[in-house]
């Protein structure tokens, strides 16, 4: 690296993000890219403090160490490109280890800048039909859950023919967790059923709740949206669905189709900015869609009030649980002990920097011990699961197949159904359980 400081100015300050001006000529410029690119580049390889993340990281360190001058100089442009496809935007780079990100006059963001590597791609040749099948969730979801077929996609996907197909046709691995699909949705089970509760304002909490119980928990683990229901009654919060819902489009943004994403918002935000004008609150199981609503979202559009609207209205549903206990408005009283659990941190919730709350929760619980990992699980969205990046994916997440092995918990749980499947399926005898589910046990409802 040629003339820049190893220390970094302001470093005490918060990061703080930039809104992406994703609709200017220049975020698609190939000239303008590429320059970004190999700034930033530039500066990773001088750093390095990311190297054990992802796989984004040691392939471009291997590149530049394997190249001719062992400098970026040496790095074949095509390059650039599996660093781009190997970045599945979780995020942690930016908000635990880069000592460059804004406000910083560095202003590094590796992963709004792979972003918009995916986004200019996009544009320029589309996607392969694997992965717009993959991260077309709804269209997925409405097919395999109609009953009878939801009974056979369920069935091929148990067995090994059905999974060497899905190898071939999607590129998903044999040895990768794929969901259940369930005809009978969580909104199919909790519409009508949901108790009228008269809310309590309590320390910046409406005390009732609009449920978004996003694709994943709305048609592969609808329990967890039941649990989540049971809990909130239980502690006096009202709780209601939202009238429509589509995808919250983080699997469109990891594709970089960002018109898909524009779609998608102008769906779910007018409808739910109008429950928040109403004096509700937003919250969803999967903090993959709390963290699109809460961020990714307002930096795509920073000049629709809407979508601010809901970003400061949109909570983790622990994070909402916290915050009604600081005002003593939480049921503590748990007549049934948890024991150990080894408790798997996801990303995206990491990155929404509102501290450990899941595990705060649980501990509360008597006769619970939180073994807490603060690791990847190399799931990621699709990554995880397609045949090439497989190898890589496990790679991630075989430190917590460790440490959840050598913990010999009594429950093994992540807030990311995706992450603990993943984890669990590498550990002996382990099954992945949601912490909402194991609050409600704890509290025998």
């Amino acid at each position: 690296m040629s003339n820049q400081p190893t220390t970094r100015e302001g470093s005490l300050e918060a990061p703080t993000r930039h809104p992406i001006d994703w609709r200017s000529d220049d975020f698609y410029d190939e000239a303008s890219l590429f320059a970004e690119l190999e700034r930033i580049f530039d500066i990773c390889h001088g750093c390095r403090r990311c190297f054990s993340l992802c796989n984004a990281f040691p392939t471009l360190f291997d590149a530049i160490d394997e190249g001719d001058t062992g400098e970026l100089d040496g790095v074949g442009k095509e390059v650039f490109w599996d660093v781009v496809d190997e970045c599945y935007l979780c995020d942690m780079c930016y908000m635990s280890k880069c000592p460059y990100v804004p406000p910083h006059e560095w202003n590094v963001d590796f992963p709004h800048l792979m972003l918009r590597a995916k986004a200019k791609r996009f544009k320029d040749e589309g996607a392969p039909i694997r992965d717009r099948v993959l991260s077309a969730t709804d269209r997925v979801g409405n097919l395999a859950g109609i009953p009878v077929v939801a009974e056979v996609v369920n069935a091929m996907n148990r067995s090994g023919v059905g999974r060497k197909l899905l190898d071939a046709t999607l590129g998903v691995a044999r040895d990768a967790p794929v969901p259940a699909y369930h005809s009978r949705t969580a909104r199919k089970r909790l519409a009508g059923s949901l108790p009228q509760i008269t809310p309590e304002v309590v320390n910046g909490t409406q005390g009732r709740v609009v449920l978004f119980t996003t694709c994943y928990g709305n048609r592969n683990t609808p329990q967890i949206c039941e649990d989540l229901a049971a809990v909130f009654a239980h502690n006096g919060i009202g709780l209601a669905l939202a009238d429509e819902e589509r995808c919250c489009g983080m699997p469109k943004l990891e594709l970089g189709d960002l018109e898909a994403v524009a779609a998608a918002k102008d769906i779910n935000i007018p409808q739910l900015a109008s429950r928040v004008r109403d004096g509700w609150d937003i919250v969803a199981p999967i903090p993959s869609c709390v963290l699109m609503f809460k961020q990714e979202l307002p930096l795509l559009f920073p000049d629709d009030e809407d979508v601010q609207l809901v970003a400061k209205a949109f909570f983790d549903p622990f994070e909402y649980l916290a915050l009604r206990h600081k005002g003593e408005r939480l049921q503590t009283d748990f007549p049934v002990a948890l024991g150990k659990l080894a408790y798997q941190v996801p990303c995206h919730l990491r990155v929404q920097n509102i501290g450990l709350k899941t595990r705060d929760l649980l501990q509360m619980v008597p006769g619970t011990e939180v073994d807490t990992i603060e690791r990847c699980s190399g799931h990621d969205g699709t990554y995880g699961i397609k045949t090439r990046f497989r190898e890589a994916s496990l790679k991630i997440a075989r430190p917590v197949m460790r440490r959840v092995k050598e913990s010999q918990a009594d429950h093994f749980v992540s807030d990311c159904p995706m992450a603990a499947e993943q984890i669990a399926g590498g550990v002996d005898g382990a099954t992945a359980a949601h912490p909402m589910s194991l609050l409600r046990k704890a509290y025998g409802i």
